[in-house]
């Protein structure tokens, strides 16, 4: 039985080129994993898949004369069913690379099962620093952002503005501790203080005891370590207790596109956030993004960039090396720089974190805004250097073993 939870897509262009000598079976096989009816779904969901599929298009839809395969999936927020479906993408479909676009969890079993089996996998979507220290893996890749490059530039940016007493509201799992312990050693480091920290379930609906704890602490900042729905609700809930009436500033930890849409200016108005990508950053990002809306109906998230670049930079190493051998593909993505839309100069370190640069950003005001898609502006770059972990402070076996 089939354990495919979604919508299965293939992408099969088949063409007259000698075939590929040293590309197993008859098509290189990309797998999407993604969530497409939970919290995440608007900024990964579908469309991640369709970066994924425009990606192959824009390549030709084959690689060395083998047709290239997208298959995708539903994962429905669950380890157990990411953890099946990756088994049986490798072991019954034959599927060469999978890439992600899911909570750490499953991230993290993603990664560990392509280390078993010997599949490359990308995690494009997920934020754990834990994918590029101690989970790393030789044939694990870690895309688009991860949670010290979002404590860093957020973190950064609201503590040098003197306020220094944080209050975190954090989700339950991986991702929100992780998110949360980064960013509190940011905090630390310029200075300031952690006043207190509550933790919510996934998927909560009722945020009102957190927020009032946080409204009595007299902390200056209540960060949300949290994504999605999670972090949408949170924060209009948050509006309709006035706590930034009440002095307090708002650090959204994890901020998406499609979590300012769903937010509207009148609520996420001057909310400050990092980003690994924002489409309307100049001439590039804009081409991609109206031909992404074209398509999806609004502009894409980093996410849905981040698919795009991903599945590209794969392909080129399947076509330039000839094979889609995991450990031959990883080398030369790892020795080839990422030049698109997406990063400029982008390369992948020895523990599988692609460095980029990273972006402070934030919300305009209803005033401010020249249209629907003209929610936010880029306040500076963060180089990939002081973005990203430095490999002094990796614990990750490919590192320092």
């Amino acid at each position: 039985m089939k354990l495919l939870t979604g919508v299965t897509a293939t992408i099969a262009l088949s063409t007259g080129i000698a075939m590929a000598q040293d590309v197993s079976g008859d098509a290189v096989k990309i797998g999407a994993m993604v969530d497409m009816t939970g919290v995440y779904s608007a900024n990964g969901g579908m469309g991640a898949v369709l970066g994924a599929e425009m990606a192959i298009e824009d390549f030709g839809g084959e690689v060395n004369g083998k047709p290239i395969e997208l298959l995708s999936a539903n994962y429905q927020n669950r380890v157990d069913v990411a953890s099946n479906l990756a088994r049986e993408w490798v072991d019954q479909e034959g599927v060469d690379m999978i890439i992600e676009s899911t909570d750490s969890a499953a991230a993290i079993a993603i990664q560990n099962i392509g280390k078993e089996k010997d599949i490359l996998t990308v995690a494009a979507g997920s934020a754990s620093t834990a994918l590029t220290n101690n989970e790393c893996s030789p044939t694990g890749i870690h895309y688009v952002y991860d949670t010290f490059a979002l404590a860093t530039g957020t973190g950064n940016a609201i503590v040098k503005n003197g306020l220094t007493d944080w209050f975190f509201i954090t989700a339950d799992y991986a991702f929100g501790h992780s998110l949360e312990e980064n960013t509190a050693t940011v905090v630390k480091e310029l200075g300031g203080n952690v006043i207190n920290t509550v933790r919510h379930p996934f998927k909560a609906t009722d945020y009102s005891s957190f927020i009032l704890q946080a409204q009595s602490s007299g902390a200056q900042v209540v960060a949300f370590a949290n994504a999605g729905t999670d972090f949408s609700t949170a924060l209009k809930q948050a509006s309709e207790f006035g706590v930034v009436q009440g002095g307090q500033t708002i650090a959204g930890m994890l901020v998406f596109l499609t979590d300012i849409y769903a937010l509207g200016l009148d609520v996420a108005q001057g909310l400050t956030y990092t980003t690994g990508f924002y489409w309307d950053y100049n001439d590039e990002t804009r081409a991609f993004a109206e031909r992404f809306k074209e398509r999806h109906g609004s502009m894409p998230t980093m996410i849905h960039a981040g698919f795009y670049s991903a599945v590209t930079h794969y392909l080129k190493g399947v076509e330039a090396t000839g094979s889609d051998d995991p450990a031959t593909v990883r080398a030369w993505m790892g020795e080839n720089p990422i030049n698109d839309f997406f990063a400029k100069d982008g390369y992948i370190r020895e523990d599988g974190r692609m460095m980029h640069t990273m972006y402070l950003a934030q919300v305009k005001s209803p005033e401010e805004s020249e249209g629907e898609d003209d929610v936010a502006k880029v306040l500076r770059e963060i180089p990939a250097e002081e973005a990203y972990m430095p490999l002094a402070k990796s614990t990750c076996s490919l590192v320092n073993g």
